[in-house]
């Protein structure tokens, strides 16, 4: 389920923390979660979908280990990207 184009300069332009700005933790926190959330509703119709389940999982992890990241780097950014994306804090 990847993104268009559009839809990923979307996002990256609204959690971007300078101009340019593509692989900071929050760009990719931002893209994981809308990827996630796509993959999310492709499940909820496709239950034994197994490969793309174990993706999701994946994904999941990976949005988990770039928020541990940032919460030692700068505990208010990562306060404010959980809260930015809707997350449990």
């Amino acid at each position: 389920m990847p993104l268009s184009t559009s839809q990923k300069q979307d996002i990256i332009k609204e959690f971007q923390t300078a101009k340019g700005d593509t692989g900071s933790p929050e760009v990719q926190v931002a893209l994981l979660t809308t990827r996630i959330q796509k993959l999310t509703e492709h499940l909820k119709g496709h239950a034994h979908d197994v490969h793309s389940r174990r993706g999701l999982l994946s994904m999941i992890a990976k949005r988990r280990r770039l928020i541990n990241f940032l919460e030692k780097v700068d505990k208010k950014r990562s306060s404010e990207i959980t809260k930015k994306i809707g997350l449990k804090d």
